[in-house]
């Protein structure tokens, strides 16, 4: 089972510096369709979870990926809109649609002081806060960051046997369900498994938040990358989670990161 690690955790407080974990995330116009339906799926950023934040340019995006049942799903191409990026999807048969977006690595700079801030978002571990602490003054942070973000949608009633939903897409970072994300309900306890490279991820730090709350419940995984939390308010959730880790013979950079999101809704 995995390993709690503070029941609930509060956003932080108005007045503290603007958060440094920009969340990205992949969102459906509805979490349910027809057969043969054409779907929009969202492509957005934003510093908190909850309605649409700003558009991913184009050029960003390095992979697109989805399946439907046994078979591929190819998104279109996509348009700019005010806050998103938008992908069309037609979905041609009943089953559970997954659809994943990797974008391009990008490389940032953080100021010292802002470091400790963004520790506590990603709940960062000791492993990690004290290599930081062992770095001479003066101190720098580079960071290349790659962003993995997926979805679901039900189409239509699949049959008792589809079980799309639990095959990963290959992300380079990945939250994989383990039972079916299309069919939660309040109450409902929503238990992962997270792949590095197709390879299980131990001691790895998620967070569970609905859209528009304030509290984030958090779990590490365990020995074989599994966790769970308990989806206890109706509406769309994120599972995420972002691997820092200590860059080894870069020149440009200090530190790399893969930040993962999953979104699902809960009835």
């Amino acid at each position: 089972k995995a390993i709690v690690v503070g029941k609930w955790l509060l956003a932080l407080t108005m007045g503290l510096v603007a958060a440094e974990a920009r969340e990205t995330w992949l969102q459906p116009e509805r979490f349910a369709a027809t057969p043969g339906a054409t779907l929009l799926l969202d492509l957005t950023s934003a510093d908190g979870f909850g309605g649409l934040g700003t558009a991913i340019p184009r050029e960003r995006v390095a992979r697109t990926c989805g399946r439907l049942g046994a078979a591929d799903l190819t998104l279109g191409v996509g348009t700019a809109a005010e806050r998103s990026w938008q992908f069309p999807v037609t979905l041609t048969r009943p089953g559970v649609a997954v659809v994943g977006v990797e974008l391009q690595p990008r490389l940032r700079e953080l100021e010292p002081e802002k470091i400790e801030t963004y520790f506590r978002e990603i709940h960062a571990g000791d492993d990690v806060r004290e290599v930081w602490a062992a770095v001479p003054v003066p101190r720098r942070w580079r960071e290349k960051q790659g962003m993995h973000a997926k979805t679901f949608v039900r189409v239509g009633e699949p049959a008792a046997e589809e079980r799309a939903w639990a095959e990963p897409l290959g992300l380079a970072l990945e939250i994989v369900p383990e039972r079916d994300p299309t069919t939660l309900r309040v109450g409902d306890a929503l238990p992962v498994r997270v792949l590095r490279g197709g390879q299980p991820l131990a001691g790895f730090a998620l967070g569970y938040v609905s859209s528009g709350e304030t509290r984030e419940h958090v779990a590490v995984t365990d020995a074989e990358g599994r966790a769970t939390a308990i989806l206890d308010v109706r509406g769309t959730w994120l599972v995420h989670g972002t691997d820092l880790r200590r860059a080894v013979g870069a020149t440009d950079r200090e530190w790399e990161s893969d930040f993962t999101t999953m979104v699902v809704a809960v009835r």
